[in-house]
């Protein structure tokens, strides 16, 4: 699985894995923008149903500037993921540098009512050095 997906971290057993590709074909060196698709897999490994609420981002460019983002489910879904579970989805980010990363959490709220942050691993977004 490390091989597919190079970040990981576990909260409360609940997994979130990271796989990031940088997109050439999105991205427009030339106007200075820069774009990467992340795949997010939350597996479930805790003995109760779990359901993510909200997510947290923290995206900070090459120049040290942070972004936050804040919202509701992930691309537009509040998924109840249950034991032994995954729930896989792909979105995307641009960023003005070459270079950035992401980390964040997803508010999650198990079958209980009790709630926790499952933690984003810390991500690179590196786009590769093109020769010219």
């Amino acid at each position: 699985m490390k091989a597919l997906f190079p970040y990981a971290e576990t909260t409360r057993g609940v997994t979130v894995r990271v796989a990031v590709n940088f997109l050439d074909e999105q991205s427009d060196v030339a106007k200075g923008r820069w774009f990467w698709a992340y795949h997010i897999r939350i597996e479930n490994e805790s003995a109760l149903a779990v359901q993510l609420i909200t997510r947290h981002w923290e995206i900070t460019d090459g120049r040290g500037a942070r972004h936050l983002v804040d919202g509701e489910g992930v691309v537009g879904e509040q998924p109840v993921i249950t034991p032994g579970g995954a729930y896989d989805y792909v979105s995307g980010c641009p960023l003005s540098t070459p270079s950035g990363s992401m980390e964040g959490s997803f508010q999650m709220l198990s079958e209980e009512g009790a709630g926790f942050d499952a933690i984003i691993p810390r991500f690179r977004l590196s786009a590769p050095v093109m020769s010219r």
